[in-house]
């Protein structure tokens, strides 16, 4: 009875929280900045959203993303992703509609709510607005046609970011995303159009600047020099062809890791993964970004996700140009599995779930200095779902960072 009293007054608290603005933040200097200001190393879990009205109760803001807080707390997290979206018709738009399942306005409020429910729990938020292709297709692949239209396009993505970046500024959200794999926008030309939109939104929103570009497209994107922090969505392949072991997993993320540090170089600034993610199926590093809902046949293999969350974290703890990473993804009402395929990416309650928890209970370089013994008595995680001090030994497949 105690647990649940408490739970809900956690509640009530962060629904009933004054606005606290976003505060000026301070950019990271060079590419190891964000290690050598002692920032911490940022343990990040994406909460997806429900945003159905057909699902009153599960999505942003209720009780359902309360708990979903939490768990993300008794991982070890220390930020959260929270990712809105605006909707398109296809790949050749002209505006962005800000209403997705739910109306804007009851979004907006419900993603303010989030953002009380993470604070009062000592998470900081990461707000990422995405873009959802109606008729399909990838948001990297937009071309609305000739130079009118590109204009055209640039205005309407301007009112949408302009948008989530005043919601980001009034609930106090503590890094944004400027864009999420807008590889036709920002590679190429037409990122002269952005330059303008990033200007405005400093003038709005004062906290740290990235941008989620795609994990093969991120040395191509210009608008980094603008930003506060490389932003990747890091479904890099780890390896080349199904059955591959732990050892070549593991070179494979010591690749990832390789790569990570020579753009940090080239930007002078660290990196942050915005996403990373890999589903529960046999050889899921070799093309992570295969979408679940589109497998069939698909043999479930936790130990596979396992493997590969293991292979491409481990070489990240001891990067200090890698700022940290977040897990996609969890979603707002931890009890809902209608979300995704049983095969999917989210962790939770699976044996990746252990190698999060061993991740973000370790010493991280992006952690700064450290001092003697800091990491004397570790827990190693043991039972999925059980979000608690194991010192019993881990199983046979797991290894140490």
């Amino acid at each position: 009875m105690r647990t649940h009293l408490a739970a809900a007054s956690l509640f009530v608290l962060a629904a009933s929280a004054t606005t606290a603005a976003a505060a000026p933040v301070a950019a990271p200097r060079g590419a190891a900045g964000w290690a050598d200001e002692a920032r911490g190393g940022i343990r990040g879990v994406t909460i997806g959203p429900i945003e159905s009205l057909r699902h009153p109760d599960k999505g942003y803001g209720t009780r359902a993303s309360a708990r979903a807080m939490d768990e993300a707390k008794a991982l070890g997290s220390t930020w959260i992703s929270l990712t809105p979206f605006g909707r398109v018709w296809d790949l050749k738009p002209s505006g962005i509609d800000l209403t997705f399942e739910a109306p804007f306005e009851q979004n907006r409020e419900d993603v303010l709510r989030a953002m009380h429910q993470a604070h009062a729990r000592g998470l900081k938020v990461f707000l990422v607005p995405h873009l959802w292709v109606e008729t399909g297709g990838w948001r990297a692949l937009i071309d609305p046609g000739d130079d009118a239209a590109w204009a055209r396009w640039a205005a309407a993505y301007r009112h949408f970011l302009l948008t989530w970046a005043r919601v980001a500024a009034e609930g106090g959200a503590e890094m944004l995303s400027v864009g999420v794999e807008l590889r036709s926008f920002v590679t190429t030309g037409r990122a002269a159009l952005f330059y303008p939109i990033l200007e405005e939104v400093r003038r709005v929103y004062p906290g740290l600047l990235t941008y989620s570009a795609n994990w093969d497209d991120a040395e191509d994107t210009l608008i980094f020099g603008e930003l506060d922090l490389v932003g990747i969505n890091a479904f890099y392949p780890l390896a080349d062809k199904d059955g591959a072991g732990r050892d070549e997993l593991h070179a494979g993320g010591r690749r990832v890791a390789e790569g990570i540090e020579r753009l940090a170089a080239a930007w002078g600034k660290p990196v942050v993964l915005t996403e990373i993610g890999y589903t529960t199926r046999k050889d899921p590093a070799v093309r992570p970004w295969e979408w679940p809902d589109g497998m069939k046949n698909v043999t479930i293999d936790e130990e596979a996700q396992a493997l590969a969350y293991e292979a491409i974290i481990a070489p990240l703890l001891d990067s200090r140009a890698c700022a940290g990473f977040f897990v996609w993804r969890y979603y707002a009402d931890p009890d809902d599995v209608s979300q995704e395929s049983e095969w999917g990416f989210s962790p939770r309650g699976k044996l990746a779930e252990l190698v999060l928890r061993d991740a973000f209970t370790a010493r991280w370089a992006a952690d700064g200095p450290s001092f003697l013994g800091e990491n004397l008595g570790r827990h190693r995680a043991r039972t999925p779902g059980l979000l608690g001090w194991e010192l019993s030994p881990p199983p046979a497949w797991h290894s140490s960072f």
